[in-house]
């Protein structure tokens, strides 16, 4: 009887402990279900290599991308999943958390078919610029089909959490930030050298960034642009004067220094310091103004604010991913990253934000440059393909202009004139996806039946898949052999779905992040997801990423 009372006992007072901690654990996931930092900020380097981060590590400091990597998460393999690798596409798909398959930014430029024009994928027409009197800044995000991130932060708090888009490019501005954005400003170089924005964010300037612009900052970066450190200390570069970088016109030379006040005149006015590692030094300046102009993470309602550095690209496509002023570039751009952090810290407060660092795409070596190292490479010349696959195609059908376009290595058919002579669509598209591969250079062709009827779950073909639009993309895509491309034989570029183009970076750190590292394989469409996991929102509307949770603690 004894015996009975105490297992009784026994078992009652396991029942109450562990009811007791199952009312803790209970406790503790519902305190932890989401977590709120007050500001998230998203960095988009335009054109950075993952290989940015392990060539220059050495000289980095300890307070910017070291210190991402060091309190952080570094994802080693994260890549692209579309092509093309392009600018536009790439800031939206880091935002939507899905492709331009469903988020319609297929392209910077694209031949709209609709319009029978080439529309910008920013450009809108029915908004006007605010901040200048120019008719080529009237902007939004109208082009973009789905949401991003910060839309759902909008929507998820009524609408209380504030989103601040900032970059030199305006596209880099203004399709991260989303629809519904509090505002989104680029800058306008030439004559003007000001942050501006549009009617579609409000009516007249914040008065902040009218302080700001009249405060002469950008003029103070038209000044000699020259190495950081002793030029023979850049080791992880090639020789300073070379035959594979274009520079800067009124210089004879592509070498440093560059006195950037007096080449401003034959190269666009401010739009110089756009092409120097000082354009981020001035989008670091602006984007450290807007905390406070903005009163971003100042209370508990989360914020957003995205930052494009663009300069990185300008550097890119001028003088090459070899060259010195590329690695000073990014020598510098390490230091506006610790000076932005450590006023994140001072402003909003360590611990109180969190941070991602990616790209919106790679870029190739100056095929001029791997040819001199026996690397396959070369240059295509697209308006000698597209004279002969007219040509080609009149000759075979017996009809003029079955060809509508052809743009972003895609072929567009006039649709009407089929219909008018009766000529079968895809006989047509089978012809000349035949006539293109036989072409010299062209590695691969695809035709718009393929990528509608077909299922491809790897390789090129996978990538060209998720980076067509049924509705924007054209009839017959083609693909150029790896490290060609249709550019001049100095600088480098980028838009294919090899290696040096998908490659990019991606860094976690700040509040909800764990510290550590993975060579997993990841995509630019799984940061979205990952954001709206970290504060327990709706996932982007369109977003076809996956949640990285070994990211998130």
């Amino acid at each position: 009887m004894i015996k009975k009372v105490f297992l009784i006992f026994v078992l009652t007072l396991f029942s109450i402990q562990f009811k007791s901690l199952q009312a803790q654990s209970n406790t503790t996931d519902s305190k932890t279900i989401q977590i709120s930092p007050k500001l998230v900020v998203g960095m988009v380097i335009d054109q950075m290599r993952y290989d940015y981060l392990t060539r220059f590590y050495d000289r980095f400091g300890e307070g910017g991308f070291k210190r991402m990597i060091r309190e952080g998460f570094n994802c080693k393999n994260n890549h692209f999943n579309y092509i093309p690798t392009y600018t536009g596409p790439g800031h939206a798909s880091v935002y939507t958390g899905t492709t331009p398959q469903n988020h319609g930014i297929i392209s910077n430029y694209w031949y709209d078919k609709f319009s029978k024009k080439r529309v910008y994928c920013a450009s809108d027409p029915s908004v006007k610029a605010v901040g200048t009197d120019s008719e080529m800044e009237r902007m939004s995000p109208h082009r973009m089909k789905t949401t991003t991130v910060a839309d759902q932060n909008r929507l998820h708090t009524q609408l209380k959490g504030k989103t601040i888009g900032i970059a030199i490019k305006d596209r880099g501005a203004i399709l991260p930030a989303g629809h519904s954005a509090d505002g989104a400003y680029w800058f306008r170089g030439k004559d003007e050298g000001k942050w501006i924005t549009s009617t579609y964010y409000r009516n007249d300037l914040p008065g902040w960034v009218k302080q700001f612009n009249d405060s002469d900052k950008a003029a103070s970066y038209l000044k000699v642009w020259n190495t950081l450190y002793d030029i023979k200390s850049y080791k992880e570069s090639g020789p300073d004067k070379n035959n594979f970088e274009r520079g800067f016109k009124g210089k004879a030379t592509a070498t440093f220094p560059y006195d950037l006040a007096a080449l401003k005149d034959q190269n666009e006015g401010y739009d110089i310091i756009k092409g120097s590692a000082y354009g981020n030094s001035l989008t670091a300046d602006f984007a450290i103004e807007a905390i406070d102009g903005e009163a971003l993470g100042q209370d508990d309602i989360t914020d957003f604010l995205t930052v494009s550095f663009s300069s990185t690209d300008y550097v890119g496509h001028n003088f090459g991913v070899n060259s010195k002023e590329i690695e000073d570039t990014y020598l510098r751009l390490d230091k506006d990253l610790e000076r932005f952090f450590k006023a994140l810290d001072a402003k909003v407060g360590k611990g109180n934000y969190t941070v991602f660092l990616t790209a919106d795409h790679g870029a190739v070596h100056v095929p001029s440059y791997l040819q001199t190292v026996k690397i396959p490479s070369g240059y295509f010349a697209m308006d000698t393909l597209i004279k002969e696959v007219k040509t080609f195609v009149k000759e075979k059908f017996k009809v003029d202009g079955l060809i509508e376009q052809i743009d972003n290595d895609q072929v567009f058919f006039a649709y009407d004139i089929l219909s008018k002579n009766n000529v079968n669509a895809q006989e047509l598209e089978k012809t000349i996806a035949h006539f293109i591969l036989q072409y010299d250079k062209i590695d691969k062709v695809f035709t718009r039946q393929q990528l509608l009827n077909g299922t491809f779950t790897d390789g090129v073909a996978a990538l060209i898949q998720k980076g067509f639009n049924q509705k924007r993309s054209g009839d017959v895509i083609f693909v150029l052999n790896p490290a060609t491309i249709t550019y001049s034989p100095t600088g480098s570029t980028h838009g294919s779905g090899l290696n040096y183009d998908t490659h990019a970076p991606l860094l976690f750190f700040g509040k909800g992040i764990k510290q550590g590292s993975t060579t997993q394989r990841t995509t630019i469409t799984d940061i979205a997801p990952t954001i709206s996991a970290l504060l327990g929102i709706t996932f982007p509307n369109g977003a076809t990423g996956d949640v990285l949770h070994f990211v998130l603690k």
